[in-house]
Formats: C-alpha cells, sequence, structure tokens
C-alpha cells in the first residue's frame, strides 16, 4: 500500500517537473502569456524564497528543513498506513510538493513559478505548491473528520 503512495508523490513530482521544462523553454523570464483570459495566465519566475518569497535567498534554510520534513513525512506515512485516506494522501502529496520545490533549489538554486490567476492579485505558483496547498487541506479535513468521530464516540 505504501507504494500507491509513494507512486502518487512521483507522479505529482514529475508533473511538477515537467510544467516547470515546459515553462522555462517556452516563456522568457518575466513573460505572461494569456492562457484562460481574466482568469490565469503563465508568468514565468525564479522565486529564490519560501511562499510568497519569505525568506529569500536562504537556500541552506530550505535545503535542512526539505530534508527534515521529507524525513519526518515518509516516517508518519509509513506509521499511519493504514489509517484515514484522507491523512494519507494529504501526506503524499505533501511530500510530492516538498520534493518537487527541493529538486528545483538544488538543480538551479531558486524555485520555478509560473501560474499566475488574473481574477485575484495572488502569488504565482506551480504544481508543487498546488500539491502542498491541497495536502494540507486534506490533512485539515481528517483532523476535523477525527475530531468528530471521537466526540460521538464519548458521547
Amino acid at each position: 500500500m505504501l507504494a500507491v503512495y509513494l507512486i502518487i508523490s512521483a507522479v505529482i513530482v514529475g508533473l511538477d517537473q515537467w510544467t516547470k521544462y515546459l515553462t522555462v523553454e517556452n516563456i522568457q523570464l518575466g513573460e505572461t502569456k494569456e492562457f484562460i483570459s481574466g482568469f490565469l495566465s503563465f508568468t514565468y519566475i525564479r522565486n529564490t524564497g519560501g511562499a510568497w518569497s519569505i525568506l529569500e535567498g536562504k537556500m541552506m534554510f530550505f535545503y535542512i528543513m526539505t530534508v527534515v520534513v521529507v524525513a519526518v513525512l515518509l516516517y508518519m506515512l509509513v506509521k499511519n498506513i493504514k489509517n484515514s485516506k484522507w491523512f494519507t494522501i494529504g501526506l503524499s502529496l505533501i511530500l510530492a510538493g516538498a520534493l518537487g520545490n527541493f529538486i528545483d533549489r538544488l538543480r538551479l538554486g531558486y524555485v520555478v513559478d509560473m501560474f499566475k490567476t488574473e481574477f485575484i492579485n495572488f502569488p504565482i505558483f506551480n504544481v508543487a505548491d498546488m500539491a502542498l496547498v491541497i495536502g494540507v487541506a486534506c490533512v485539515f479535513i481528517y483532523l476535523i473528520l477525527d475530531e468528530r468521530k471521537e466526540k460521538k464516540a464519548k458521547a
């Protein structure tokens, strides 16, 4: 069963790296290409920080944190493999997101971002970022459902 979650992570990392490759090959740095008018465009930027460019240029911090986070995620995935699908899928998505951006940081010294929402002022992001956000949402759903289950058991 662990293999299924690791395959999910690997597929997402592959998709992340593929979209980043296509971005670098087809869009000039800083250029924007409209995709869905008024909704989504592609803009190639280089992010040397974390989310919203926090801790910009602190690559060693990101290297160390990612190794620690990946180790913890793998441990938690193995330990909880038979628990809630919300939790294990969430962990595999978070793992994929962490690894996708880690590969960029190691290989390039920055993270390639490309998705720009046109309907709201939001930072430009990539597939790895989406995996992280969706993974965290899955873990939150698990926590809410687990808390409800515990309350019902006590009642």
